[in-house]
């Protein structure tokens, strides 16, 4: 009997999930109040977050404070002096376009006296949307359905959105001169790239319309013609490094992925296991990396290499789906599933896996050495289910679903694989 290590498993998602809380980690980033004006401006699911912790710990005169950030429906924080509007993510709406246009305004006439704090975390990519010339929130929202269908990666994605956006890709941060800018900055992205969140609204991109065109030409992507007619002209060229108005622009990352998994690791340590961090940015297609560490996981559990049982084998980035089935499922149940297929019950070797944001129907689900008996049982084919990317509906049935809700932050994909001992291989 092995014990049941669901219970430790919630605590290592929990405690990553609270290490990337903007009330824990953004006072120690805020800029020196200024001369003139402080207007907070942001985007992303933990935005509005962002901003009441900005307001419990300013030190400057509140009576020239205001701004305003755009949240996604559900993670509304209230505030005194910021306005939170929510608005639709992951494919944008018309709430989303009426927000931006009114921080297009809020930052449009400016001192080099006034302070302006963007808030940038992760889904303001679609909750910042600003059609490029000639693009409508219609052409917006069929590139971004087709590219989350895709299998493109995060970066990938980003940059074709970057170049049909009148305000990512450092041209809000250009809207903002001759203010002074400082970005702070929740990262969801693998590499924690500045760029690469929310699409880079306040940082010079040094991607053309013509690495985006290559992008789509990948992934056989149909364009709406204003959107090809944008990209082949050049007009939709972003912001380039060296551009005077995004001198001196300050870029401050206050959480990231790794900083989550080193707070995982913590509690395994306290329950006397030993973590491995295998990396805080895996990409690819979440089936293939679920088999990968699949792989890993055996070689622990049957050989003890390259780490010695008992140990946690941690990990976050952001993998992809692209969807040929007609399930219901998301990247980090679809990768569980596959490693389960994989692992096809090694005893002792339990896992979870689940998005940091909470936002999903379901946020994760957690496997164990009985998984895939107990869906026999019930009739459920795995290796059916993850051919149809039916992973929500696969864990829902079983009980093991981890449902969150909202939790007001976002540091991506959280994975753990805990390897109890040595299998002994002569009861394989």
């Amino acid at each position: 009997m092995t014990p049941d290590r669901q219970p430790l498993l919630r605590r290592m998602f929990d405690a990553a999930v609270a290490a990337a809380q903007p009330a824990l980690c953004l006072s120690a980033h805020l800029p020196p109040p200024p001369k003139g004006r402080t207007v907070v401006i942001g985007a992303g699911k933990a935005s509005a977050a962002m901003a009441r912790a900005f307001e419990d710990h300013w030190p400057g005169p509140v009576d020239r404070l205001d701004g305003l950030v755009i949240t996604r429906y559900g993670y509304d924080v209230p505030c005194r002096h910021i306005e939170i509007v929510q608005a639709a993510h992951p494919v944008p709406d018309a709430a989303g376009l009426a927000a931006a246009e009114r921080v297009r305004v809020l930052v449009s006439d400016l001192t080099a006296d006034d302070l302006v704090v963007a808030l940038i975390s992760g889904g303001g990519s679609s909750l910042l949307v600003a059609p490029g010339e000639g693009l409508t929130l219609a052409d917006k929202q069929a590139v971004n359905a087709a590219l989350l269908r895709s299998g493109a990666s995060i970066g990938e994605m980003n940059c074709v959105r970057r170049h049909l956006s009148a305000l990512k890709g450092g041209r809000l941060a250009a809207l903002c001169h001759p203010a002074r800018v400082v970005t702070l900055l929740i990262s969801d992205v693998p590499g924690d790239d500045p760029i690469d969140i929310a699409s880079g609204p306040t940082v010079a991109d040094p991607t053309t319309c013509a690495d985006a065109l290559a992008i789509v030409a990948r992934y056989g992507i149909a364009l709406p013609p204003a959107v090809r007619a944008l990209l082949e002209s050049g007009q939709g060229e972003s912001v380039k490094p060296g551009d005077a108005r995004l001198a001196g622009i300050e870029t401050r990352t206050i959480t990231a992925p790794q900083m989550a998994l080193e707070a995982a690791a913590q509690v395994a340590r306290d329950a006397g296991l030993t973590p491995h961090i295998l990396g805080d940015s895996l990409e690819g297609e979440a089936r293939d990396v679920g088999k990968a560490l699949a792989g890993i996981a055996r070689q622990v559990a049957l050989h003890g290499q390259p780490f010695t049982p008992p140990c946690v084998l941690l990990s976050g980035g952001e993998t992809t789906v692209t969807i040929r089935g007609d399930g219901r499922g998301g990247r980090n149940v679809e990768f569980l599933l596959a490693l389960g297929v994989a692992l096809d019950g090694l005893p002792g070797v339990h896992a979870m896996a689940g998005d940091t944001d909470g936002v999903e129907e379901i946020a994760g689900a957690c496997l164990s050495p009985d998984t895939l008996a107990r869906a026999w049982a019930l009739g459920l084919n795995p290796r059916t289910s993850l051919d149809r990317n039916d992973g929500h509906g696969f864990f829902q049935a079983l009980g093991d679903a981890v449902i969150t809700g909202p939790t007001l932050t976002n540091v991506n994909d959280f994975r753990a694989i805990v390897i109890d001992g040595l299998v002994p291989q002569s009861g394989r």
